[in-house]
């Protein structure tokens, strides 16, 4: 008898086989019912075919996953480096210094500076032609009695190409239209004001960081013997910060020993002297012995007069006692950094400016402009029968003084205040009170 048989067939697979009768010690017998035999067969082969597709779609999932993990493992490692970078970019953005306000601005757009040099309407800016700036800058109070010992500063510093800003402390500003050089100043009018009021209003160091010196001079100035460019040759050889012209001592007034001309010298920087008021000698390391110059024609580097603006205080208007701690801007050591030219000097004319009203000015006569008297601050406004020579000096000194001794105070008081700062010069209190 012939039976069918299902036989493995191979690893995967099963077939169908017709064998010959057998003898019943050596065969099988199936079932006699041929449905039975079909749906168990049917059943064995699903099964195996369900396995065998589990196994080869768990080949593919077990690819899968580890090329998933893979590209994850490299995802993780890019946003690892990613964020590294951007850690790293955000640590150096916040390292840079910024000016305050501009923080919402792309950095290659901020302008940190300025200066003071008029642009044309048309032209070279538009083509991009920079014209070469102005080195250096003249700044003085000026009132219009003066005007002819003006014109003789200005004329000398305009030829070494120096920027000249005037301000009017008068309020007169047209009868200066008769110079050639007017219209190449600048010109600024507050009546009544000092040349540090202005400084410190007008002359901030972002707007002054082009030029490479400032002269901020008082007008009464002769400059027979002074030259600008010589000047600014010396003191870059010399290492000067802060310096002045050395005062003719035959035809000016001298206020401090140390400001008068030494002759056959080019530069000092101390002077000796061995009286009641003090002493000064090679060991004496303070002002005004060394490290001083006086506030009448100081002239500071760009570096030195952003220190110097940070001093001045907004209404000590006349700075006195400033000068005294002048040598703290010198960048560095005051003994060396800080001088006086001997050989370019001037004249200190000491003729009366700020506090004097002649009877004219009262009346507002001889010059075509609006009377003076309206422009007085009121404690000092006349009465109609009143009006005469007004000298004021007196009083401007006493405010002087009592500046001075506001500033003073509110030095001490900052150095007792700040705990981090230490005082490059602290001396022992025997020299102090020498």
């Amino acid at each position: 008898m012939k039976t069918l048989s299902c036989v493995r067939n191979g690893e995967f697979g099963f077939g169908f086989l017709l064998e010959k009768e057998e003898t019943a010690e050596n065969s099988i017998s199936l079932p006699s019912d041929s449905k039975s035999r079909s749906y168990l067969c049917s059943l064995f082969i699903g099964a195996c075919l369900f396995a065998g597709i589990y196994f080869i779609a768990s080949e593919f999932t077990v690819k899968d996953y580890k090329d998933r993990s893979s590209r994850w493992q490299i995802n993780v490692l890019q946003n690892t480096h990613s964020d590294g970078i951007q850690n790293t970019q955000s640590s150096k953005c916040k390292s840079q210094c910024r000016p305050s306000g501009s923080e919402a601005l792309p950095e290659g757009i901020v302008v940190k500076t300025s200066n003071l040099e008029a642009l044309p309407l048309w032209g070279a800016t538009l083509n991009n032609e920079k014209s070469s700036p102005s080195k250096s800058l003249l700044a003085m109070a000026v009132g219009i009695k003066q005007k002819e010992i003006v014109n003789q500063i200005v004329e000398k510093f305009i030829l070494s190409n120096f920027v000249v800003m005037l301000f009017h402390y008068d309020g007169v500003m047209d009868e200066w239209r008769e110079f050639a050089w007017s219209n190449q100043a600048i010109h600024v009018t507050v009546v009544n004001q000092t040349k540090w009021w202005f400084a410190k209003r007008f002359l901030h160091p972002d707007i002054v960081a082009e030029y490479n010196y400032i002269f901020l001079w008082d007008e009464d100035l002769g400059v027979e013997n002074f030259h600008p460019g010589r000047y600014i040759s010396i003191i870059k050889d010399e290492g000067l910060e802060i310096s002045q012209p050395a005062l003719d001592p035959m035809k000016s007034r001298v206020h401090h020993q140390i400001t008068a001309r030494v002759r056959n010298s080019k530069v000092h920087r101390r002077t000796y002297k061995n009286r009641a008021s003090g002493r000064c000698d090679d060991q004496s390391k303070a002002p005004p012995c060394v490290g001083w110059v006086e506030m009448m024609a100081p002239v500071f580097s760009k570096a030195a007069w952003r220190c110097v603006w940070h001093m001045i205080q907004n209404e000590l208007i006349h700075s006195w006692g400033v000068d005294m701690q002048l040598g703290y801007c010198a960048q560095g050591d005051r003994t060396k950094n800080v001088g006086v030219v001997d050989s370019e000097y001037v004249v200190h004319l000491a003729l009366p400016t700020l506090g004097v009203l002649d009877e004219n000015e009262l009346h507002g006569e001889g010059r075509g402009h609006s009377s003076q008297r309206e422009k007085l601050p009121k404690p000092v406004a006349l009465a109609p029968s009143e009006f005469q020579e007004l000298d004021n000096r007196s009083a401007v000194r006493r405010q002087s003084f009592i500046e001075m001794q506001i500033f003073r105070s509110r030095w001490s008081n900052a150095v007792k205040e700040d705990k981090c700062w230490v005082d490059p010069y602290a001396q022992p209190t025997e020299d102090r009170k020498q």
